[in-house]
């Protein structure tokens, strides 16, 4: 009689649990030890799990707009993403293959995609290939995608894991609950010079009742990049937090977070795992599963490269100087002969976004920090036609799981992009609202009391799909592909103009970045679009001087409110806040805007008095400094501070951006900033905006395209 049967019958016989058992396990060779470990599952009695326990849950509700408008009927049937996190409570490595029986509600992951109840999942048989080798105390993270209410919050699954070796299976029930506390936003930071980040900052909600005390943190990380799924404890963290508010209790219906120094990180994946306690001491865990990147943020050119005669645009000098003076540092490329091999690429660094692959020649400690992210998808919620399941484009990313590269992916329909979310690791989308072809139907908005338009939409649609992808994805952060200038848009609803106008540019930006994104792209920035319409190059490089001069605070904020302003009635001004710890940003954006019915283009008035309340997070206090931010300098501005209530009085229109900041000496260090990259666009000597000299050497080579 082999030992292992003589190990079942003991356990029979003495209806010993795991536990005790365990205490003897060393009389049994290493290699029946695995063996061991699963037979500990099937003794567990009633009310045990075995040592595979749910530790954590992360759900993430889906959200639709309901501003906007499609020629197909929109479903608001919405399921919710979930992330759980289960751990090997037992002494020995826990083997789960591929083709190991693990259900939901009774049903495989592939019956529940064939029958269209999920949109994705990352289980164990949708990796294949070799088994997840689970370390004693280790994690791994599996998340699913419910499409519809019968997977949506207040409901529950039952996860039924049968692994080789079990007399039963493993029952674990998943309330998928509507959270009241959670982590809205994660971020690695560090040196612009380092691979690898060295602190994070994370925010939390809480809408519980009552005040909640921020404990301490730490994060699950893989032994090795090769061992990505399996994610083991590391210290907790709760001397090192720089809490906010300082003294780490979130008030109810508010927020807080902190700011973590981690030391070196690995650029794999991990879970952040929070501690906090009720006032009756009660523990509150919040957990997410992202990849761990350094956040930057990037402002892309789009389609940088392109035919030059016979060379190619990226090794025009003029071309990247241009570029350079907008404060682009990425654009749609991987390496380019005679750009990417020569000293243009030092004088004049854009971050490759592109397939990037063999990975031994991107994934490198030298070229990582000129990596944006890969991106290669194109927009799979169209296909050419044909829509690529959500199950189809995460396997597309799969191979980039063991690389230290971040993948992302091109959203294009708010609709329908719930079904895609959490499949990349840095989400973006692209909406254009003037002269460009979109999945939403322009001529069924009625935003202006009659006027139906099909030349242009509504310019604050743009914040409704910033704030859809940013909640279907959270914590991880977004980025958006904004209009730019293009020269293949013409002929939309008898508009003339094929690109936006300068405000029509402006506001379309800010309405993202005022919903806190940590990348822009411009779409699309090619040589023969920036010489079609010049008068937007001005305008870009004050939309990049704005962004350079406050990145800090869309890196480490989050966007906390957005309230929509009337007058008699109609639109007037959207008010948005991103905070942090070092203060907040209050975004005034006009609404009272026109479309002109001859020019086919939206029109703005003056400047107007304007009194803006914001609602700032407990944290931002108390305010030392409030002042109003552009591009042409930073100005005081007439304010009142009551309790969590920023009240300003201003003139202004268009775009107004203000900073309440938590300690003095803001004012100048942004005006500092300013300064010096006012100085280094005019160091590189070359501005088509302004000179015309310099815009007709742009033009003659666009000529010899």
């Amino acid at each position: 009689m082999g030992p292992d049967l003589l190990i079942v019958q003991l356990l029979e016989k003495l209806s010993m649990n795991f536990t005790a058992f365990t205490r003897c396990r060393h009389a049994v060779p290493a290699r029946k030890r695995l063996v061991i470990a699963c037979l500990g599952l099937a003794c567990c009695g009633s009310g045990h799990t075995g040592p595979l326990a749910l530790e954590g849950v992360h759900v993430v509700p889906h959200v639709q707009s309901s501003e906007m408008r499609y020629r197909l009927k929109t479903d608001f049937s919405l399921g919710a993403r979930v992330e759980v996190s289960l751990r090997n409570t037992s002494p020995e490595t826990l083997v789960i293959p591929p083709t190991a029986d693990i259900r939901a509600r009774g049903r495989t992951p592939e019956e529940l995609l064939t029958a269209d109840e999920w949109a994705w999942h990352d289980l164990p048989s949708a990796w294949g290939g070799e088994p997840l080798r689970l370390p004693p105390g280790a994690i791994t993270v599996w998340s699913w995608n419910g499409k519809r209410a019968p997977w949506g919050t207040n409901t529950q699954a039952e996860l039924t894991v049968a692994l080789p070796g079990l007399r039963e299976a493993v029952h674990l029930p998943v309330a998928i609950s509507n959270p009241t506390v959670w982590l809205s936003a994660v971020s690695f930071l560090g040196a612009t010079t380092k691979v690898q980040p060295d602190a994070l900052i994370f925010h939390v909600v809480n809408q519980t009742p009552g005040p909640l005390r921020l404990e301490a943190c730490r994060l699950w990380l893989p032994e090795n990049s090769t061992t990505w799924r399996a994610l083991l404890p590391q210290p907790w963290i709760s001397n090192r937090l720089d809490r906010f508010p300082v003294d780490g209790i979130i008030p109810a219906n508010n927020r807080g977070g902190a700011v973590v120094a981690t030391g070196p990180l690995p650029l794999t994946y991990a879970a952040l795992e929070g501690r906090l306690v009720d006032a009756a001491g009660k523990p509150v865990s919040v957990w997410a599963h992202q990849r761990i990147k350094r956040e930057v943020f990037d402002i892309s050119g789009g389609w940088v490269a392109s035919k030059l005669g016979s060379s190619n645009t990226l090794h025009a000098e003029p071309y990247l100087q241009t570029l350079a003076r907008m404060h682009i540092n990425a654009g749609m490329h991987q390496q380019v002969p005679g750009y990417s091999d020569t000293p243009l690429f030092e004088k004049y660094p854009l971050k490759y976004m592109n397939r990037l692959q063999p990975f031994s020649q991107y994934d490198t400690d030298q070229l990582l920090p000129r990596i944006h992210a890969v991106e290669f998808l194109g927009e799979p919620q169209y296909g050419g036609g044909k829509p690529v399941p959500p199950q189809e484009c995460w396997k597309a990313f799969s191979p980039y799981a063991p690389t230290r590269l971040p993948t992302s992916v091109t959203h294009s329909e708010e609709r329908v992009w719930r079904f895609y979310a959490g499949i990349s690791d840095y989400p973006h989308y692209d909406a254009y609202r003037v002269t460009a072809p979109s999945p939403d139907a322009w001529s069924q908005y009625d935003r202006w009391d009659g006027p139906r338009i099909r030349w242009g939409s509504p310019l604050e649609t743009i914040g409704e799909m910033t704030r859809s992808l940013r909640e279907l994805n959270r914590p991880r952060p977004i980025a958006y592909w904004s209009q730019g200038a293009h020269h293949d848009w013409n002929g939309y609803g008898g508009r003339k103009r094929g690109s936006p106008t300068p405000d029509e540019l402006r506001l379309q930006a800010y309405y993202a970045l005022a919903s806190r994104i940590t990348s822009l792209y411009w779409f699309n920035l090619s040589l023969r679009s920036l010489v079609a319409f010049p008068d937007l190059l001005d305008p870009m490089t004050r939309v990049g001087r704005e962004i350079r001069m406050l990145e800090e605070y869309y890196l480490e904020g989050d966007a906390v409110s957005h309230e929509r302003i009337l007058h008699d009635g109609k639109r007037d001004w959207d008010l948005d806040v991103v905070a942090g710890p070092r203060g907040a940003l209050l975004f005034a954006l006009d609404l009272a805007y026109t479309p002109d019915s001859e020019e086919r283009v939206f029109k703005f008035g003056p400047p107007r008095d304007a009194t803006f309340c914001f609602r700032v997070p407990a944290y931002v206090s108390p305010i030392a400094e409030v002042f109003r931010v552009d591009a042409e300098g930073v100005t005081q501005v007439n304010h009142k501070v009551s309790g969590d209530v920023v009240e300003l009085r201003d003139r202004v229109s268009r775009v107004a951006v203000y900073v309440a900041a938590t300690k003095p000496g803001e004012l100048t260090r942004i005006e500092a900033r300013r300064q010096a990259l006012i100085a280094r666009e005019n160091t590189l000597g070359f501005d088509p905006g302004h000179n015309p000299a310099d815009l007709a050497v742009l033009q003659e080579m666009a000529r010899n395209k």
